[in-house]
């Protein structure tokens, strides 16, 4: 992991590192189809091609991958496909070439749903919570797969955001904008994910909110668990990122460590504001 975000975040990744005792961690266990790679990334978008229904490509040989501990961020203009890619690696759209890759395992003919059992941990950027359920019953509901004891991955989830033990009863629907993202991670690492996506957790949030949800992100990260994140504000993401890709027109324009891309005369022209 790069040391762009060495001084953020808790030094002590106790409260979600399986290897200190906890219980957050990737269910490597899981069954699954017989792997057909070796020595790649361990999450891996190879060379998408493809959009929605039929209607036409927006994404155009595109290839996004991360690896354990990672934070790979997608950037790009406004209608650049991030999103799209990102759909794309979850199973919500038909890919006409390339394929998705998942700790070894070719997952590009399953479900999303299977995806989830798989081991992917999503995070839409709109409709991610039950408003009308509670904190503690939205967490409840992103362990569905599960089948053993959820209450040590929720303390963990608690310890991570310590505002949603406090309202932990409370209606999800009367939280802020940043609280109710802070339930959506939080009900997506009840899962026990061996990859956690998120498309643009900070959409609509203040400042100041971002820092502490990029915070949160650094945390889980530092667990082993690679973060795949889309990201409207890109600046900032970049400089929490072990990856970038800038798409532009769904096709990869840029790639590099976070550091790289920041320091990238045309891609700070272009794309950061000089």
């Amino acid at each position: 992991m790069s040391d762009a975000y060495s001084g953020r975040g808790t030094k002590d990744a106790s409260v979600v590192n399986p290897r200190r005792g906890g219980d957050m961690q990737p269910a490597h266990h899981r069954s699954g189809p017989t792997p057909d790679v070796s020595g790649a990334p361990f999450l891996e978008g190879h060379a998408m091609t493809g959009g929605y229904g039929k209607g036409p490509d927006i994404l155009h040989d595109c290839t996004i991958a991360v690896n354990p501990g990672e934070i790979a961020v997608i950037v790009g203009p406004n209608g650049a496909g991030k999103s799209t890619a990102m759909k794309a690696i979850f199973g919500m759209l038909d890919l006409r070439g390339g394929k998705v890759v998942l700790d070894g395992h070719d997952i590009s003919a399953l479900s999303p749903q299977d995806r989830v059992r798989a081991g992917m941990g999503f995070v839409p950027q709109t409709s991610n919570i039950f408003t009308s359920m509670t904190v503690e019953e939205n967490l409840e509901m992103g362990a569905f797969i599960r089948e053993d004891d959820i209450r040590p991955t929720m303390e963990q989830v608690y310890d991570l955001f310590p505002i949603l033990r406090e309202k932990r009863r409370q209606p999800a629907g009367e939280l802020s904008g940043g609280q109710r993202q802070q339930v959506a991670v939080g009900r997506a690492l009840m899962t026990k994910p061996k990859v956690l996506m998120l498309d643009e957790p900070t959409a609509g949030v203040s400042p100041i909110v971002m820092d502490e949800l990029f915070d949160r992100i650094i945390e889980v990260a530092r667990t082993g668990i690679p973060i795949l994140m889309v990201e409207q504000n890109a600046r900032q993401a970049l400089e929490i990122a072990d990856k970038g890709y800038v798409l532009v027109q769904g096709a990869n324009a840029h790639t590099g460590s976070g550091r790289e891309l920041l320091a990238d005369p045309e891609v700070r022209r272009s794309f950061l504001g000089g």
